[in-house]
């Protein structure tokens, strides 16, 4: 293998290396993304219901247990 092969190839390691930490550094970001709009989400749907009950509402159907409980 020529030296010219090598430096080749360790350029090319080189690269993807760099490209796993990057999209690493993405899936990361997208992680904790994802929690603050689950939690924002989970908010507004707790703030929803309670504006439902206030209404005089009853019990959102997706809080009530099935009948067969």
């Amino acid at each position: 293998m020529s030296t010219d092969e090598i430096t080749r190839m360790q350029e090319e390691i080189a690269h993807l290396a760099r490209a796993v930490d990057d999209l690493s550094d993405t899936v990361i970001r997208q992680e904790r993304e994802i929690a603050t709009l689950t939690r924002r989400l989970e908010m507004l749907i707790e703030r929803a219901a309670e504006q439902e009950l206030a209404e005089g509402g009853t019990v959102p159907l997706a809080d009530r247990k099935p009948p067969h409980w």
